[in-house]
C-alpha cells in the first residue's frame, strides 16, 4: 500500500438490493471499522427483506477482471468471502485466494438464502471446498451450511463440534459454526484446528437478514486489525448480537441493521 492510502478491504459477494446483507452491507461494516471497502461481484439478485425473487449469477470472466481491475492499482488488508453465485465462480474464487495468502480471508459460505434459493448448486460443493482448501483464515457456516459441507445432522452441540472437525480437516482452516437457530441454548462454536471455543448468545426474538454476513464481515476488520482468532470471534459475536438487538423494520418483512449506518454526530 502507498503512503498516505487507507488500508483496504475487499469484499467478495452478491448484489442484494436491499442493501441488508452482500456486498453492500460488507462494505458499510468495513467502512464502521475505518476501512476502505471495494467489492468484486459474484452475483446479482431481485429480493426485499421478505424473500429473494431471483439471481443471476455474473459470468467467471467478467468476475475475475473486477478483481484484476482493483489489483492493477490497490492491495488488500483482508477479504471477505460471501456468495460465489455459481459453480462456474468457484474456479475464479481459487485463482483469487491462491494470490492472497498472507492476508486474513474469511470465507461465508452463502449456499442457499433463508427463503430457499439456492445459490451454488449442491453438485459444486465438492468443488468449493477444493478450491478453498488451505487457502483461508476461518470458515463461518450456519447449522444448514455446516451440515452440507459435514455431510451430517447438525442440531446441538456435539453435532457442532463433530461437524466443526470434519470441516476443519477438510478444508484445512479453523471452522466456526453460527447456531443462531439452535432451538434452546444458543451459541457459537469455534474450533481452531486444537481446541473448541464456544461464544454463548442471548436468544434475540427478531428475525434479521445479513447476520452471517455481518459476524464475517467483522471477523476479518478485527483480524486484519491484528486480533487473535479468538479474540476476534469474541468480539465479533458480541457485536453481532449488538447490531441484532438494534436491528429495525425496514420494509414488510425481516429486520435489517440500523447502527453501521447512523452518521456520526459532528
Amino acid at each position: 500500500m502507498r503512503p498516505g492510502r487507507p488500508e483496504t478491504l475487499l469484499s467478495i459477494a452478491g448484489y442484494d438490493p436491499s442493501s441488508g446483507a452482500g456486498a453492500l452491507l460488507d462494505l458499510a461494516v468495513f467502512r464502521q471499522f475505518g476501512y476502505r471497502g471495494m467489492g468484486v461481484l459474484t452475483a446479482v439478485t431481485a429480493q426485499n427483506t421478505q424473500s429473494v425473487a431471483g439471481y443471476r449469477c455474473l459470468p467467471a470472466a467478467f468476475v475475475l477482471s473486477q478483481y484484476k481491475t482493483l489489483v492493477q492499482e490497490t492491495s488488500f488488508s483482508g477479504i471477505k468471502v460471501g456468495m460465489v453465485g455459481c459453480r462456474k465462480n468457484v474456479l475464479v474464487l481459487g485463482r483469487i485466494l491462491a494470490e492472497n495468502q498472507s492476508i486474513p480471508v474469511v470465507v461465508d459460505p452463502v449456499f442457499r438464502s433463508s427463503s430457499g434459493a439456492w445459490f451454488l448448486e449442491k453438485e459444486g460443493i465438492p468443488s468449493y471446498i477444493s478450491r478453498i482448501r488451505g487457502m483461508i483464515s476461518l470458515l463461518t457456516p450456519n447449522l444448514a451450511e455446516a451440515a452440507l459441507l459435514s455431510g451430517r445432522s447438525v442440531k446441538n452441540r456435539q453435532e457442532m463440534e463433530e461437524a466443526a472437525r470434519i470441516i476443519s480437516g477438510r478444508v484445512e482452516s479453523p471452522c466456526y459454526i453460527k447456531g443462531g437457530h439452535l432451538a434452546n441454548r444458543v451459541f457459537d462454536l469455534l474450533f481452531d484446528g486444537k481446541r473448541v471455543h464456544l461464544f454463548e448468545k442471548g436468544k434475540i426474538k427478531k428475525d434479521v437478514h445479513g447476520t452471517g454476513c455481518f459476524l464475517s464481515s467483522s471477523l476479518v476488520c478485527y483480524l486484519a486489525k491484528g486480533y487473535g482468532l479468538v479474540k476476534a470471534c469474541e468480539l465479533a459475536s458480541d457485536l453481532t448480537q449488538r447490531a441484532i438487538r438494534e436491528a429495525v423494520l425496514a420494509g414488510e418483512g425481516r429486520y435489517v441493521f440500523s447502527f453501521i449506518f447512523r452518521p456520526e454526530k459532528p
